[in-house]
């Protein structure tokens, strides 16, 4: 994320909040941050003193993004809390009634809304070029050899529905112009389970939406797939990779090629929520959007733990109806 925010017009790294002192001079060096803009996690709040910062982007382990999202919001600083927002939805409302009780905005690091190709699919879903859809797959997949850290911890909000599945999830919601209902299944799985004890390495569903149309949504930490393929009643388009740092591209049925290009994925999304900031405008990728697909990634973990189909409107209910 620091580099990229080389890349902005309308930002730039002043602070810096580590648990490991030993990064801490090769961070000022890089960045010229100074001494009184570095900080630990418990002294955090004496970051309410500091008028040099703005914003506190988050990027911890998932388990730890109530904590710190609440801390930076009661320092009186904007909050960009990356993806996903947080365990469940009680921890997201936690933070978003401490950001509306102090009065600033808050955002969640989807960088997908930002991305041209992506906007154009968000766009179909409000015009329907090729007629209303029927069917919708979004698959975020990478393999990782990876196995050690936060990721492979449950408590901390690893495994491949958290970490890639919101990106599944987000994406049938804005390529449909939905929320979805019902879970209708759930799966979870591991092709290596000699490794993948604790947490998932594959989790599918299928989520109804209210047009009746069923989307198929895969996460997957094993297989590489990373594509997101509409099929409506005239044609068809996809975007594939749909979530790639090195660029999302697409087609669509009759030709048309969806390639716009960027220099950075971040940046771009940096500065979009510093002008909205600056503006007083509301964020591009809202709260809401965070609480609603980790309602949804909590109601997978039921359907699949249970084999049963899980009502989102009734756990919206049952959970927090505020939004």
């Amino acid at each position: 994320m620091a580099p990229a925010l080389r890349l902005t017009k309308n930002c730039e790294l002043k602070g810096i909040v580590t648990g490991t002192p030993s990064k801490v001079e090769r961070w000022q060096k890089e960045y010229g941050i100074a001494d009184r803009n570095v900080y630990d996690y418990e002294s955090l709040p004496r970051i309410a003193d500091n008028p040099d910062i703005y914003v506190v982007f988050l990027l911890v382990p998932t388990s730890l993004h109530a904590k710190y999202s609440i801390m930076a919001a009661e320092a009186g600083k904007h909050v960009w809390c990356e993806k996903p927002m947080a365990m469940n939805v009680e921890e997201c409302q936690a933070i978003i009634d401490a950001c509306e009780r102090n009065k600033v905005s808050l955002s969640i690091g989807y960088r997908m809304q930002h991305e041209p190709n992506t906007q154009t699919v968000i766009q179909f879903a409000e015009e329907k070029p090729y007629g209303p859809i029927r069917n919708i797959r979004a698959v975020a997949g990478g393999f990782s050899d990876d196995h050690t850290g936060w990721r492979m911890d449950p408590k901390m909000g690893g495994g491949a529905l958290y970490d890639m599945g919101v990106y599944s999830i987000n994406a049938i919601r804005y390529a449909s112009g939905e929320e979805p209902v019902r879970v209708v299944r759930a799966r979870q799985w591991a092709d290596r389970p000699d490794v993948f004890t604790e947490v998932d390495e594959n989790t599918e569903f299928d989520l109804e939406l209210p047009s009746g149309v069923i989307a198929y949504g895969k996460a997957s930490r094993f297989d590489n797939e990373n594509r997101l393929r509409v099929e409506a009643e005239k044609g068809w388009y996809q975007l594939q990779p749909m979530q790639s740092y090195n660029g999302v591209k697409g087609e669509t049925s009759d030709g048309k090629k969806l390639n716009q290009e960027i220099e950075n994925q971040q940046a771009r999304q940096m500065d979009n929520e510093a002008l909205a900031i600056l503006e007083q405008r509301p964020p591009v990728v809202p709260a809401e959007e965070g609480l609603r697909d980790v309602r949804i990634v909590t109601a997978i973990i039921e359907a699949a733990r249970t084999g049963k189909a899980v009502n989102l409107r009734a756990a919206a209910a049952r959970g927090v109806p505020r939004l």
